[in-house]
């Protein structure tokens, strides 16, 4: 059997996807009930666009509810996890240098979302790269091309 990844979630951003999850389920799903309701009640649902956009619509939310609820029972919620100095781990903001470009950026879930700042997944190419390595060491990671893309851990700390 194998084990579902973790995903670390700050405190504020599981509450914020607890938030989602309750009005999605609540007032936003009652709410698509009574669209389709009201487009059924016009007749021929083959032709009624009406009735067609609100099944979309419904099918997005419920889609949308399995994924949180999903990364809801499957995350690290609270502080990130403490790691040894100079050793680039979840939660961090991370510079780098790539082929002689900076780059900062937030090593963690896109749930965080911190204005400014591009997240990129511990399970991402980049992020996969770095996770676990010290400051000051180059490694190297495959983009989605193909290339060889060398990178250079500048620095990593906590938000």
């Amino acid at each position: 059997m194998t084990d579902t990844p973790k995903t670390w979630l700050t405190q504020a951003a599981a509450d914020r996807l607890n938030a989602e999850l309750s009005d999605l389920e609540g007032p936003r799903r009652a709410d698509i009930v009574k669209k389709i309701e009201a487009a059924r009640a016009e007749g021929d649902l083959k032709e009624n666009g009406g009735y067609h956009a609100a099944k979309d619509e419904q099918g997005k939310i419920e889609a949308r509810i399995r994924q949180l609820k999903h990364m809801l029972e499957n995350a690290h919620i609270g502080e990130p996890p403490a790691s040894a100095a100079g050793i680039v781990g979840h939660g961090m903001r991370v510079i780098v240098d790539i082929m002689g470009d900076e780059m900062h950026f937030l090593l963690g879930s896109r749930e965080i979302d911190i204005e400014g700042l591009d997240v990129y997944s511990e399970k991402s190419p980049l992020g996969s790269a770095v996770m676990g390595q010290k400051i000051g060491e180059t490694v190297t990671y495959t983009a989605p091309n193909g290339r060889e893309i060398k990178v250079t851990i500048k620095d990593a700390k906590f938000h």
